[in-house]
């Protein structure tokens, strides 16, 4: 077909498209995003699949006046998207990418000082913001594929709303997405919000669940061949990841009706070399059909010509934080609706086609798919912000606040994050019973020049604490090679916790001796990926032929120093981690006898031992050496749980690993204090001396803080009392060595004292205990909270005859709550329950009388309660 040039997508510009086919529907929207930008700097561009808004609107806005020479740089979320977008806008102008197009993805770089149009992945992104702040040169960020919520485009995005707001107000941001709540978007932008029409044809959905105990790739088999007889054009089969791909491969490969339809059997992941996607991106030269089995990046990043038939898993590798390994993993789980409305419409981009769906019809999916921040861990996003200088962020969906203490938790630990110096007459922060310093303030933790350099590597605090800590090409090489083995899939086939094994099988596969174990192309996978790490590093050392004996161990430790585990002196295959819980070995383990270990994935149990499923040893000399600060002599106390008191210990110890004890003398009253804490901290508020008065005044000061928040009275439940332990209850441990050496006295002044004298005046006369009745006895109101944390109707319990006279239902807390009057008997039984006094004379008391009268003849009961005299006392004999 003869290729034209046209000026479709935007009159006037320099920059004329090449192509065959000049009309999508975002053209019609371009003059209308071209406008919003000229008069607003943010803008939510909502556009489905196939629209065009990934190739035509960076190239239409290259003429703005506002853009003035500069450059645009689109983020997309992955490389072979990345790639795509390029090379496809780079075709439009028929230019080789790298000239007004380029882009910049991991380990790969296409662009010039002629280049106006950058598409980087989302790791770029964030250096580029964080190397120049300003964004000099560029004048629009442009985030696609938003709906995909990755972290990084959260992060990117939350940066560039800071520059903008700071420091370049010419800045403008574009967010486009084809499956969002663009609304809400828009909302939290302050930004126009443009929708465009997709190009599509009617799609007919069909489900076809899995058979009894059928495997994924035979039900696809089943389907592929099923779709192959019955329709028309491509099939595009979208499944988790490449393990499920290649097994689907291998069974297709084994079908007569896919060779008898003549359909060639095509994979699509992020790891395809360049040429393969390429191929797949261009219709097909020899007008055979093409079965494509694909991961989500066809989801909504990159068009396949030719596709009449969807085939979806519903079934999608994402991003999950894994505690077993310390890292985020990737996790097969359910699409969201969203996702799975989006790979069904990628059947009627060309004419109507079919989706099949392998799920049963009754099930149901998530509306929308999880933000990433909400599900990963977060250690990499601390150090970014920790870098940046302020947490005060914008973000779409905030990071969790206990991913993020215990992210910078562990880049603490790693070296990466550390509080600033104590001014004069200060101290580095509260020390625990065992003498470590509480954590600091997140606002208060500065980046290291160590934490610097692993930033600017662009992995895993971990992985990048390890490599920044090599000594040596020969060190760095083998860094490279666990950083590329740890980030990979196991290259094992068979069962070993030894990591040793993992190098051995690689320096065999570099030796062309593979083990029958060992899978080849996993171990070419981290080759290559070891490869690019030495490059990065600048390392011209060539990766080691053998093992030193503690080499990998004493790498590792840097990358796992809460990891690092002591032998048990008394159990050959229980070990001790660095913080402070027990491991065991496998039982066939190969590490069985080792001192020292360093853990690089456990399998942390809900109760007992966590397992260790992959260690490697380390040498405790090199823990002395590049870890000294962790090995320390103290003096502790600590409750022992077993006897019910304290001990006083002399210990040495590596972290939380307690190397060898002695007792010691008398222990510190300060620690005494601390220790006691920390045991009702283990044992819970039950074991403190509570009395039936300190349960009201808590029900007392939770219902009057419910009732009267303007009053400002501070949160005494369960939660709140455990979360601060240390500021009301340590001081009543003052010069106490024993948990019941603390009375109920004392523990009713420690609680008390949450509140000041003016605050107590007001419960006193807000939320009395006691209220006067007609009788003129005081009868007592009882308090109480329920289950759900709120407060309970307050209760006076009083006899009936004490009210006689009494109109409305006594109120407390300035009248704004009655009272729950339980009405007795003068047997104290009770007769009626109500907030509504008034009501009860006139409406109940006419045959509560009639009933009582008989029963009680010696207590009063007239016909005429208003004006008959309260009484708490029986009528005399005779009267």
């Amino acid at each position: 077909m003869p290729v034209s040039r046209v000026r479709g997508h935007c009159s006037g510009s320099p920059y004329p498209l090449r192509v065959q086919d000049s009309t999508l529907p975002i053209d019609e929207l371009l003059p209308a995003i071209r406008a919003s930008l000229e008069q607003h700097p943010r803008l939510v561009l909502e556009a489905p699949p196939g629209a065009g808004k990934t190739t035509r609107v960076p190239l239409a806005l290259l003429v703005a006046p506002w853009l003035d020479g500069r450059r645009i740089v689109m983020l997309e979320p992955r490389r072979v998207a990345a790639r795509a977008a390029a090379g496809f806008m780079a075709a439009s102008l028929g230019e080789e990418v790298g000239r007004t197009v380029g882009y910049r993805i991991r380990f790969e770089s296409r662009v010039s000082a002629a280049t106006r149009v950058e598409v980087v992945t989302e790791g770029i992104l964030t250096r580029m913001l964080q190397d120049d702040p300003a964004l000099e040169g560029v004048g629009a960020l442009l985030f696609d594929e938003f709906h995909e919520r990755h972290l990084a485009a959260d992060l990117g995005l939350a940066l560039a709303l800071d520059v903008q707001a700071g420091l370049r107000e010419d800045l403008r941001i574009v967010v486009m997405s084809a499956t969002l709540d663009g609304e809400r978007l828009a909302g939290f932008l302050d930004a126009p919000r443009l929708s465009s029409a997709g190009r599509s044809f009617p799609v007919e959905l069909a489900h076809v669940p899995a058979r009894r105990d059928e495997a994924l790739e035979h039900q696809l088999r089943r389907t592929v061949e099923l779709a192959l007889l019955r329709h028309p054009g491509d099939v595009l089969a979208f499944l988790p990841g490449r393990r499920e791909i290649a097994r689907a491969a291998a069974v297709l490969a084994g079908s007569d009706a896919l060779r008898d339809a003549g359909a060639d059997v095509l994979e699509l992941h992020g790891d395809l070399p360049v040429e393969e996607q390429s191929r797949l991106l261009r219709p097909a030269t020899d007008g055979r059909r093409r079965v494509v089995l694909a991961t989500n990046v066809a989801e909504s990043s990159v068009t396949l010509p030719g596709v009449r038939v969807v085939i979806d898993s519903g079934l999608a590798r994402e991003p999950r934080h894994d505690p077993n390994s310390g890292f985020s993993r990737l996790d097969v789980v359910r699409i969201a609706q969203a996702s799975a409305d989006q790979r069904a419409g990628r059947a009627g981009r060309v004419a109507p086609g079919w989706a099949y769906r392998l799920w049963p019809e009754s099930q149901r999916l998530e509306p929308q798919r999880r933000p990433e921040i909400a599900q990963v861990e977060l250690a990499l996003l601390a150090l970014e912000l920790a870098a940046w200088g302020s947490d005060a962020l914008r973000f779409v969906d905030p990071p969790p606040r206990g991913a993020m203490a215990a992210a910078r938790d562990l880049l603490q630990q790693l070296g990466a994050l550390q509080a600033p110096p104590v001014s004069q007459g200060g101290r580095d922060g509260a020390q625990d019973v065992a003498g470590t310093a509480a954590p600091a303030a997140p606002t208060s933790l500065r980046i290291t020049p160590a934490g610097r350099r692993m930033l600017a590597l662009g992995t895993h605090p971990r992985l990048a604490a390890m490599l920044v800590a090599a000594r040596g090409p020969v060190a760095g090489a083998l860094a490279c090679d666990l950083a590329a083995l740890l980030e990979a899939r196991d290259p094992l086939r068979t069962r070993s916790d030894a990591l040793a094994a993992r190098w051995r099988a690689l320096a065999a596969w570099r030796d062309r001796r593979v083990p029958a174990e060992a899978s080849r192309s996993a171990l070419a996978a981290i080759d290559a990926a070891a490869r690019q790490w030495r490059r990065r590093l600048r390392l011209e050392a060539p990766p080691p032929g053998n093992l030193p004996g503690h080499a990998l161990g004493d790498l590792l430790a840097h990358a796992f120093p809460d990891r690092v585990a002591a032998r048990h002196p008394l159990d050959l295959r229980r070990y001790q981690l660095a913080n402070g819980r027990m491991a065991r070995l496998l039982d066939d383990s190969e590490l069985l006898g080792e001192p020292w270990l360093v853990a690089t994935e456990l399998r942390f149990e809900a109760r007992g031992d966590a397992l260790l499923l992959r260690a490697a040893p380390v040498d405790e000399a090199a823990l002395r050496r590049d870890f000294a600060d962790r090995f320390v002599e103290r003096d502790e106390t600590r409750w022992d749980a077993a006897r019910r008191a304290l001990v006083a210990e002399r210990v040495r110890r590596f972290a939380g690993i307690v190397l060898d004890s002695r007792p010691a003398g008398r222990p510190d009253p300060a620690a005494a204090a601390q220790a006691l804490t920390d045991a009702v901290r283990d044992l819970g508020l039950d074991v403190l001396p509570w009395s039936e008065g300190l349960r009201q005044w808590r029900a007392r000061v939770a219902s009057l803080r419910a009732w009267m928040p303007e009053l400002g009275l501070p949160d005494v439940g369960d939660d709140a009392l455990m979360a601060g332990l240390d500021a009301w209850l340590r001081p009543a441990f003052e010069g106490r060595s024993r948990l019941d050496a603390l009375g109920t006295e004392q523990l009713a002044a420690a609680l008390r004292a949450r509140l000041d004298w003016s605050l107590q005046q007001r419960l006193d006369a807000l939320a009395p205990l006691r209220v006067r009745v007609p009788s003129g006895q005081e009868r007592a109101i009882e308090y109480a909270i329920g289950d759900d944390g709120a407060p309970r109707p307050p209760v006076l319990a009083v006899k009936l005859q004490e009210l006689f006279g009494l109109a409305d239902t006594p109120r407390i807390a300035d009248g704004r709550v009655p009272l729950l009057l339980h009405l007795l008997s003068p047997a104290g039984r009770p007769l009626q329950v109500t907030t509504d006094l008034r009501s009860f004379w006139d409406r109940t008391w006419p045959e509560v009388r009639r009933e009582m009268n008989g029963r009680y003849p010696r207590h009063p009961w007239p016909e005429d309660p208003w004006n008959a005299v309260p009484t708490h006392r029986a009528r005399p004999r005779g009267g």
